[in-house]
């Protein structure tokens, strides 16, 4: 079967098109051989016809659709230009994907955007892995290059290249931080960290804005990093080419100069850069001419601060900056110099005296103005032997001016190139290999090309040959290596191109020879190119309409460039009188500058790589070296380096012109995949074999093509026996050793037929299917019919038999229903008439009742009423009586006082009185006593009148009662009472009810006030109640929520400060390195070798002679924080000043002056008091003031209630009853405040009475009789310590202490230091303690890599802290009162044990972790634990494995099974469960190994393509549960270990559910809950089918999800990858252990520790 018979109805094909390059479209209509024309449909819905005569010929095939966004470009069915471009676009815009494989070239597209792809999760998730498994990334090309490197032991080189503004730069600094990570350095010094801060000087000095491209490097750099013996970094060294000297004179619009300029002139106001006299950038003639001096998003500020940091990493000192900072701002002023023209014509130039800007320039570089501004505006000449001195035009003088600006940069930045290669060099050994970094100018064409554009284009030519030869020579061995009969393929080499340029008489010959020559000049070397050249090359043209520019045929494009300035820019001249007044220079760095370099130095390496300097005096040959040879030098060189080394390629892209993210240009694509060589690189591919299958994929794909001829035992012979009947021409496949090649289309035509095939299977299959269902439906709906008609049968019958039994039951039904109904109407009217009569008679009844009731009411209505009026009578009578007596007894008592004051006015009046003073108050006495019998008297006579008036009331109500009686006895037997009686009688009845009726309305009225008032008190009363629920559940959630940020707060200190000891601890492992590293060199120096004893390595370990005891004493972070937290002011944490006295001070207590305690812990002790008296006083003044403003607000509430009416009284007692019980608290409260008031007067009394002889004589008695007291202890004598420490914890065997119950060693420590403690040495306990702590730090480090060596130093750390805690004089809670506190302060020693704990429990999972790392890809992704999905998972690719990587052999993941991971989890449970640990810290270690795990699973998954598939998720999701049931087990999943695998789970269901509908969007939107956006879009993104009977995920439902989960990415990290590294805080859960006694233990014979005393 031919390719033409591809083209049949509905195939997909690609059309040219002016404005996309290339457009899709459909075949409407089957094509036949000899066709001229073929009808297709665009995609926008024009059909057209398209010719198929040549040129043009059949158009291109489209490639299926499960091919589209395929991560290798060589991978494509149909490896065309258009199929190419398409794939990119696909994976650019509608995957966001910036990288694709395209053969062994990475092509890389600029987003314009910052992407979460380049954090360190990421560099983890590509460390180590094969190539081909993971999606195409910068770092995998890095990893690629270093794994080759280690393996191959040869050296790599990564070639960057692209357009400017392609992101070349941005690659480079990403690859080099990715060998930094990766290849950490072995040195104290940082290697990895001056490689990357090489990037920003570099970045400064030699990146500037173009229009393409804001941050471009205008020259290329050659990076060579060095690697050890053991794959780290050591060193570093640079290379750079052709750096573009004119931009620091001459800008374009909208460009500007180099960063450094810039960056000076934003920070010219710091205090050391005011002495440069630096202005704004648009007051310098060599920073304004492009028009825009700001890069948007960019502060020149702070880069420079970036740049100065990056020189101190690099060993720039400040004053050295100083000095480059000096030249640079020197070059700024040297081109605001004004030269003006003098003489006749202009022949003449000159500098003014005064011209402030070269008086600056002079003093900054140290020279002489005046000679400066001579040789600036004149030139020397040799003349007949004779020197003579010309001056030089105005516009000579400017060229002068800006050649030596542009020399001077140039040596400043080779100046720094040479200074950072010597701080990035290796001095501690040779690397054994390196990998170079290429960051070069990719192929440029502009309007205007002119002699860099030449260079650079130069240098591509040779980079496109390398690159061809590269992927030729690949080719070629592939296929020695597979045994293939092949001829030379052909491919387009540039070779006659570069001979062009670079031969004998070419480009660059002819050039030098005219610079050679006096007058030399551009017209004339055009010429010559037009004579050597013009029709004897292919490659060289000249233009019509020019006679001074010339045209080459490039293998990208064809270029034209313009002759003029290509001698002036090829010799780059600089006159030799200025440079030597620089040499003479003040200033060190710029006499260093330009020192004359030896006569045989050189030139790639000499301090003037591009240019020369000219003369009066014949200059040697060396200093007229053209800066096209120096190029073409250097370029050889780096070729020859290329050519020794393993080449990497990455090919830059730039989408757009406008910098808009994620904006792709087709046009603008193409023409750069053209230029940078990749659509060549398909090109030699499809001229060969471009697909090839394994016999085993070939076999598996299309065994439904083989028929009979399947063999499984011989897979080979089966292929080869069914290819030719299959593909007729023997020309389109070959068979190799390993795989079957196919020429470009023939596996679309197997394709064709498999899919053929299979629709007739699939189509024979149904027509069996179909039939065999519809015989089963009639079958179905025979018996269906049958058993309906049994059945209807069957119901007729039984329902003419209910009908007749219905019928006779009704009608019995109905008779004596009618009986039941009349009966029931007639007792029904019966019960009504009884009723009815019953109702009437009660209601005349009641009538007459209420009608004696009235007349009875009237009548003591009229009588009360009556005594009303006469009570109102009698009162106002007496009132006036009353009143009248008052008046007449006022007059007389005035009078009276009038008499006593005339005879008080007398002496003798005033001694009668006073004689008869006692006798008046004896009178008095009796008067008062005579009034209160009186009293008395009148009381018993009001009592006695209230009953005769009661006596009276009874008697006249009970003659009422008899004229009532008698009046009713008249009534019935007088007459009718006149109608005078009667109208009376009215009148009084009408009287009094209005009486009634207004009483009444007053009674109501009262009654709704009383209502109101009780409303407004309950309303009161409910919402005091409402407003101190809501304010208590305020105060709750305040409480909540500062509890839950304490909380958050704490766990963030705990995770900083564990995170920070793992720190120190790896600082200190690698002190303890370079100690024996510094040990072994002494060793090696002496003469012999001496043996140690072990004792002297123990000591180097004590807390005595450690190397850390000279270095001052820091406070740990714990305290630091504590001291943050409780300290009101900013007081730094080991200030001389005193706690006790900050904290007196603070209280208000003052200093007792007049103390004179000798002892300090009594001092201290009765300043504590003191203090807490104070502050128990101060707490119980300001709750006592609360208490009472309480009680006055009670005491309030309790007044108003008593001008409330009688409802309140409930509430009255219930506050007066708060009263009582508030004024008994304040009473209690001011009695225990006297009382302690008098306790601190008596301790004051007591300290002065000499306390201190008392305390110390208690303290030494209690100190004895706790020795004498306190038994079942270990003695260790002072001199075997050591001894114990040895034999105890670091020279043990492991069997002896795995043998030992757990904490036994813990154990005997604590009872040795008890007893020590017991002694009175504390200085002892403090010693031993550390002892002890170094002991198990040696241990931990000796045995680094032992998982039950850890748990078991783990568990003895963890003891010994919870015994010494226990028994601590400062814990406050010990479980038991038996329990006698240690006299000695263990604090330090707890907080240090508890550091050991940590870095023992950081020891045990980083052992653990780095057992799982390398199987858990293999086991959780990679491996088919499920049994028949091994099958399924060949994908249908016509690609091939990526050119030049060598498949990684996978004998280190062999046997990497879920049963491996379980068996190292096991290990690890198996190892903390023999040492009885807490199940709290097993469930803490086993959530960070559960969270490591899933991290690393998802975050591989979401990397790699082939595993985002349906029978893949089924598979994690199995793997998934095996360890979920492995953690319920072992009862470990309530510890947050199952919540860390739940984004793995998630990330599994996701890729087994449905993906079609919106419904199908929304039931992943909430399952998927801990996955982020990104993490979601990007599986549905990776999710490619594994069988034709899946479909891949459309752009449109991705679309649908992200429009879903739009709400929930607020607040959500940019990151895609979880982060592995990231490490849960610990907690050590305090359990009180048992009481330790020596008789308990049994110490075995084999720790040799019998020295120890039980005592």
């Amino acid at each position: 079967m031919a390719t033409t018979e591809l083209y049949t109805k509905g195939a997909s094909v690609w059309v040219q098109d002016p404005e996309a390059v290339w457009v899709s479209a459909q075949l409407l209509q089957d094509y036949h051989s000899g066709d001229q024309q073929i009808l297709i449909r665009l995609t926008d819905g024009r059909e057209l016809e398209y010719p198929v005569m040549p040129p043009a010929g059949l158009p291109p095939l489209g490639n299926p659709d499960i091919l589209e966004g395929e991560n290798d470009l060589t991978a494509l069915t149909f490896l065309h230009e258009p199929a190419v471009l398409h794939n990119l676009r696909v994976r650019f815009l509608d995957y966001s994907s910036i990288y694709t494989y395209c053969g062994i070239v990475l092509v890389a597209l600029n987003p314009y955007e910052q992407l979460p792809i380049y954090g360190e999760e990421v560099i983890d998730a590509y460390s180590g892995q094969d190539m081909a498994d993971m999606e195409p990334h910068i770092f995998s090309v890095a990893e690629e290059a270093y794994r080759t490197m280690i393996r191959e032991e040869k050296n790599q080189s990564i070639i960057i290249s692209g357009e400017s503004g392609s992101g070349k730069t941005v690659s480079a600094k990403f690859t080099m931080r990715y060998f930094a990570v990766v290849g950490g350095a072995a040195q104290q010094t940082s290697v990895e960290e001056k490689v990357l801060g090489s990037n920003p000087i570099m970045e400064s000095i030699g990146n500037a804005k173009t229009t393409r491209n804001d941050n471009s490097s205008r020259f290329g750099k050659y990076i060579e990093i060095g690697f050890g013996r053991k794959g780290d970094i050591i060193g570093a060294n640079m290379r750079t080419y052709l750096l573009e000297k004119s931009r620091v004179v001459f800008q374009a619009a909208e460009e500007r100069n180099y960063h450094i300029f810039y960056q000076l002139c934003a920070s010219r106001d710091l205090p050391e850069l005011r002495t440069l006299k630096l202005e704004s950038a648009e007051n310098f003639q060599y920073t304004k001419q492009g028009k825009d001096q700001h890069i948007s998003g960019t502060d020149d500020a702070v880069e420079l601060e970036r740049t100065r940091n990056a020189f101190i990493i690099l060993g720039v000192q400040p004053d050295q900056q100083m000095e480059i900072f000096r030249i640079l701002a020197a070059i700024l002023h040297l081109g605001n110099v004004n030269i003006q023209a003098s003489g006749r014509g202009g022949d003449r130039s000159y500098i003014d005296a005064n011209d402030c800007s070269l008086a600056i320039f002079a003093k900054l570089l140290g020279v002489e103005g005046a000679q400066m501004a001579q040789w600036l505006c004149h030139r020397r000449l040799a003349v007949g032997g004779e020197m003579l001195v010309k001056p030089i035009t105005g516009q000579q003088a400017n060229e002068a001016r800006d050649a030596l600006a542009k020399h001077v940069y140039e040596q400043l930045f080779a100046w720094t190139v040479q200074r950072l290669n010597s701080s990035l060099r290796a001095h501690r050994e040779q690397p054994k290999s390196f990998i170079g970094v290429l960051d070069i100018y990719g192929f440029e064409t502009f309007d205007r090309n002119s002699f860099e554009q030449f260079c650079i284009n130069y240098a591509n030519e040779k980079l496109q040959q390398q690159f061809n030869r590269h992927v030729f020579q690949l080719e070629q061995e592939e296929y020695l290596r597979e045994e293939l009969p092949w001829n030379r393929i052909e491919f387009s080499d540039n070779q006659p191109c570069i001979v062009l340029i670079e031969g004998q008489l070419g480009l660059l010959d002819l050039l030098d020879e005219e610079c050679r020559m006096p007058k030399g000049s551009d017209e004339n070397w055009a010429r010559k190119l037009y004579d050597q050249h013009l029709n004897h090359s292919p490659h060289f043209r000249k233009p019509r309409m020019s006679n001074s520019a010339f045209t080459i045929l490039h293998f990208a494009d064809m270029v034209q460039y313009e002759c003029d300035g290509f001698l002036d820019k090829n010799r780059d001249t600089v006159f030799e009188e200025p440079i030597n007044i620089l040499r003479a220079s003040q200033s060190e760095l710029v006499a260093e500058l330009f020192q004359k370099e030896p006569t045989g130095s050189a030139l790639p390496n000499s301090s003037l790589p591009n240019g020369s300097i000219r003369s009066g005096k014949r200059a040697h040959r060396e200093h007229k070296l053209t800066v096209g040879f120096q190029f073409r030098q250097s370029l050889q060189l780096l070729m020859d380096t290329l050519n020794s080394t393993t080449p990497h390629y990455v090919r830059c892209i730039k989408p757009n012109d406008l910098k808009k993210p994620f904006l792709f240009d087709p046009k603008r694509a193409v023409q750069q995949l053209r230029a940078c060589g990749v659509l060549e690189t398909i090109r030699i591919s499809a001229a060969g074999y471009p697909s090839r299958w394994t016999y085993e994929e070939f076999f598996s794909r299309y065994r439904v093509l083989l028929c009979d001829l399947v063999s499984q035992a011989d897979v080979r012979r089966s292929c080869q026996s069914a290819l030719h009947d299959l593909i007729p021409d023997p020309e389109q496949y070959c068979f190799g050793k390993t795989k079957v090649f196919f020429r470009a289309g023939q596996v679309a035509v197997l394709e064709k037929l498999r899919g053929d095939r299979l629709h007739a299977a699939g189509v024979l299959i149904q027509s069996w299917v179909k039939g065999w269902l519809q015989r089963r439906r009639y079958q179905r709906l025979q018996w269906a019919i049958l058993t309906l008609q049994r059945y209807t049968r069957g119901c007729l019958a039984r329902r003419l038999v209910w009908t007749l039994r219905y019928t006779q039951a009704a009608l019995i039904i109905q008779k004596a229903y009618r009986m039941l109904a009349v009966r029931q109407i007639y007792l029904t009217i019966r019960e009504a008439t009884i009723k009815i009569q019953a109702f009437i008679r009660g209601t005349q009844a009641r009538r007459i009742y209420r009608q004696m009731l009235m007349e009875r009411a009237v009548v003591f209505l009229q009588t009360r009423v009556r005594g009303w009026l006469a009570q109102c009578r009698f009162r106002r009578i007496r009132n006036a009586v009353v009143l009248l007596q008052c008046c007449v007894r006022r007059r007389a008592a005035r009078k009276e006082l009038l008499r006593l004051r005339a005879e008080a006015r007398s002496v003798e009046k005033f001694r009668e009185l006073n004689k008869g003073m006692e006798v008046k108050l004896m009178q008095l006495q009796l008067r008062a006593d005579h009034q209160a019998r009186e009293s008395a008297s009148l009381r018993e006579t009001l009592q006695n009148e209230r009953e005769a008036h009661s006596s009276e009331l009874e008697q006249l109500r009970s003659n009422l009662l008899k004229l009532q009686t008698q009046l009713q006895e008249n009534a019935q037997t007088a007459p009718a009472l006149t109608e005078k009686q009667d109208e009376e009688r009215r009148r009084a009845e009408v009287k009094a009810s209005q009486e009634i009726l207004h009483l009444t309305e007053e009674i109501q009225a009262l009654r709704v006030e009383r209502d109101l008032l009780e409303n407004e008190r309950d309303d009161l009363a409910n919402r005091l109640q409402v407003q101190e629920k809501a304010q208590e559940e305020s105060h709750q959630q305040c409480m909540d929520h500062a509890d839950a940020s304490v909380r958050a707060e704490l766990e963030e200190e705990r995770r900083r400060y564990q995170s920070l000891l793992r720190e120190f601890t790896r600082l200190e492992q690698r002190y303890d390195n370079l100690r024996d590293m510094s040990m072994f060199t002494t060793n090696e120096r002496s003469r012999g070798h001496r043996r140690t004893d072990s004792t002297v390595s123990l000591e180097l370990l004590s807390p005595v002679t450690t190397p850390f005891s000279s270095s001052p004493v820091f406070p740990s972070p714990e305290e630091i924080r504590r001291v943050s937290v409780t300290s009101p002011t900013d007081r730094s944490p080991w200030s001389p000043e005193q706690p006790m006295d900050v904290l007196m001070e603070d209280m208000g207590v003052a200093k007792d002056s007049a103390e004179k305690l000798k002892g300090e812990d009594l001092r201290y002790a009765y300043d504590a008091v003191r203090v807490a008296n104070k502050f128990l006083e101060t707490q119980l003044l300001s709750q006592r003031g609360q208490w009472e403003e309480e009680i006055s607000a009670l005491r309030m509430k309790h007044q108003q209630a008593q001008d409330r009416d009688a409802p309140g009284d409930t509430e009255i007692k219930d506050l007066i009853e708060q009263v009582v019980v508030r004024e008994q608290e304040c009473s209690r409260l001011r009695r225990e405040l006297k009382e302690l008031k008098n306790t601190v007067t008596l301790r004051r009394i007591l300290s002065y009475a000499g306390m201190g002889t008392v305390a110390s004589q208690e303290a030494t008695s209690s100190a004895s009789q706790k020795s004498q007291t306190l038994t079942g202890l270990l003695e260790c004598r002072k001199k075997d310590e050591n001894k114990l420490i040895k034999n105890l914890i670091t020279d043990v065997r492991v069997e002896s202490i795995l043998s030992l119950p757990p904490g036994l060693a813990a154990q005997v420590l604590f009872l040795c230091v008890r007893q020590v403690d017991c002694s009175g040495d504390q200085t002892r306990v403090k010693v031993l303690c550390s002892a002890a702590v170094s002991g198990i730090k040696t241990a931990l480090k000796k045995h680094g890599n032992d998982l039950d060596m850890t748990a078991v130093w783990l568990r003895n750390a963890y003891l010994f802290k919870d015994l010494l805690s226990q028994h601590s004089s400062r814990q406050e809670m010990r479980g038991s009162e038996e329990l006698v506190p240690l006299m000695t302060d263990v604090r330090e020693s707890v907080r240090v044990l508890s550091d050991l704990c940590i870095q023992a429990y950081q020891q045990l999972l980083s052992i653990s972790e780095s057992r799982l790392q390398p199987i858990i890809v293999p086991a959780m992704l990679e491996s088919e634990t499920i049994p028949g999905l091994a099958g399924s998972s060949v994908k249908f690719s016509s690609g091939r494995k990526r050119a030049g990587s060598e498949p990684r052999p996978a004998a280190s993941t062999d046997g990497a099974t879920m049963s491996a991971v379980l068996r190292e989890l096991g290990a690890l449970h198996t190892a903390l469960s023999r040492q009885d640990l807490p199940s709290a810290l097993l469930e803490q270690a086993f959530h960070q190994l559960m969270y490591l795990l899933a991290a690393t699973t998802l975050n591989s998954l979401l990397l790699r393509k082939d595993m985002c598939c349906w029978n893949r998720g089924l598979q994690i999701r199995y793997n998934v549960s095996l360890l979920e049931e492995w953690l319920r087990s072992r009862s470990l999943q309530t510890g947050g270990a199952v919540t860390a695998l739940e984004p793995l789970i998630q990330a599994a269901q996701l890729l087994q559910m449905s993906k079609k509908t919106e419904a199908d969007g929304q039931a992943m939107v909430q399952t998927c809950n801990a996955l982020s956006t990104q993490q979601i879009v990007k599986i549905l993104s990776l999710y490619t089918p594994q069988s034709d009977l899946e479909e891949r995920v459309t752009l449109n439902f991705i679309r649908i999800v992200q429009g879903l989960l739009k709400g929930q990415s607020e607040g959500q990290p940019p990151q895609i990858l979880l982060d592995v590294r990231r490490v849960f805080p610990v907690t050590f859960p305090y359990l009180p252990p048992p009481q330790v006694t020596a008789a308990q233990l049994e110490i075995p014979e084999s720790l040799k520790i019998s020295f120890l005393r039980r005592v």
